[in-house]
C-alpha cells in the first residue's frame, strides 16, 4: 500500500515532467487534497489509470489519507506542491533553493 502511494506521487509529477501536461497533473492533485471530492469521484476522474481492484482499492485508501487531515495540514501540502513546482521550473530540486 506504501508503495503504490509512492509511485504515485513519484509517476505524477514525471508525467508532467515529461511534457505532457501540468494542468493534469495540478488537477489531480487540487481533486486528491480538497475534502469535498468524494473517494469515488476521485476514482473515476482517474479511472484509465486503474486497471484493477487491488489499484482501486489502493487508490480509495490514497484519497482516504488526504481526507483525514485537517484543512491546516491540506493547505500546507497544497503550498508544498507549488513551491516544488516553482523548483522545478527553475531547474532545482528542494535541496537546492536557498
Amino acid at each position: 500500500m506504501k508503495l503504490v502511494m509512492v509511485l504515485m506521487l513519484a509517476a505524477l509529477p514525471l508525467y508532467c515532467y515529461a511534457g505532457s501536461g501540468c494542468a493534469y497533473l495540478e488537477g489531480v492533485i487540487e481533486d486528491t487534497t480538497n475534502p469535498n471530492i468524494s473517494i469515488e469521484q476521485f476514482k473515476n476522474s482517474l479511472e484509465e489509470y486503474i486497471p484493477d481492484d487491488a489499484t482501486s482499492k489502493a487508490v480509495g485508501e490514497f484519497k482516504q489519507c488526504f481526507l483525514n487531515q485537517s484543512n491546516e495540514t491540506l493547505e500546507n501540502f497544497d503550498a508544498f506542491m507549488v513551491i516544488a513546482q516553482e523548483c522545478r521550473a527553475m531547474g532545482k530540486g528542494l535541496w537546492q533553493v536557498r
